[in-house]
């Protein structure tokens, strides 16, 4: 095992309050974290868009002018990088990240493939949110699928427990989507798969073989570790502000680059290069970069 690792950085998330955590909001802000990281060596960036008006910046927009001016300052700031959008919302109607897409076509888009229960409890024994269901039924994941195809975006499967994985393959099987899937192993979240790098080796025998597949790991527990698990195991990575605010060394980062710097020297010491660009959108059979 050789080939070089694609990593991504995952700049704000849909939960992380601004006022709380540095994560970016505004398309200047999100374009500065997003260059700090393409220097340390993401090549794709996973967006969530947030409400720009002042005070609101910890809820979600799928406002596709918000989406294009985000978009535009991103691949301003980083020429060629892979642009990764987030779609997932609950309930039905996906109208909103529908009419994203359609308004900036990005790369790669998430296509979360399949239902969970998303809770949390407190160390205090209560739910630190209501209890909900993240509902990701086949015809609303056919619907995506039909959108990606339009826009002519790649499809990542994000897949938060172990038989959400066996459903991708179903997918396929079934000719909901042609050719081979792209795995992102999402770990970590208290209701689904445990960031546990034990897993991995079971996650990767229920995909077909040569699959292209990454972990995103959640939190603060045993995240390195399971990121050089995948490393070792030949998988692509990914981490940012999103995902966690905790350093291998237990110190909280400040900026989306101390976390893709620390996740390519994850890489290196598993004898992997990070892949840059041009390789970034090979391995993923991706367009070549704009002229």
């Amino acid at each position: 095992m050789n080939q070089k690792a694609i990593i991504t950085c995952a700049l704000t998330g849909v939960l992380t309050d601004p006022n709380q955590h540095p994560v970016p909001v505004t398309p200047e802000q999100m374009a500065r974290e997003a260059k700090q990281a393409f220097d340390a060596g993401a090549t794709v960036m996973h967006v969530h868009f947030r409400k720009q008006e002042a005070g609101m910046g910890r809820f979600p927009s799928w406002e596709p002018q918000v989406a294009g001016e985000i978009a535009q300052a991103i691949r301003e700031a980083c020429p060629g990088a892979i642009f990764n959008q987030s779609t997932g919302v609950v309930g039905a109607d996906i109208s909103g990240p529908l009419a994203c897409m359609r308004a900036i076509h990005p790369e790669v888009a998430a296509c979360n493939a399949g239902s969970l229960n998303y809770l949390k409890a407190t160390s205090a024994g209560t739910w630190a949110w209501p209890p909900m269901l993240f509902d990701n039924p086949v015809a609303k994941i056919e619907a995506f699928l039909a959108a990606m195809r339009e826009t002519g975006t790649l499809p990542e499967f994000e897949c938060f427990d172990v038989g959400i994985v066996r459903c991708v393959d179903m997918y396929v099987k079934t000719g909901m989507y042609p050719g081979a899937a792209h795995y992102n192993f999402v770990m970590g979240v208290e209701s689904g798969m445990p960031a546990d790098p034990a897993l991995l080796p079971i996650l990767l025998g229920l995909v077909p073989d040569g699959s292209e597949w990454q972990v995103t790991a959640i939190g603060r527990s045993n995240i390195w570790p399971l990121h050089r698990r995948a490393a070792e195991l030949g998988g692509h990575l990914r981490t940012g502000l999103e995902d966690t605010f905790y350093l291998p060394d237990g110190s909280k980062a400040t900026c989306n680059g101390q976390l893709i710097d620390a996740m390519a020297r994850c890489a290196r010491e598993a004898g992997r290069e990070v892949a840059d660009v041009d390789e970034a959108r090979h391995i993923m059979g991706l367009p070549a970069r704009p002229a």
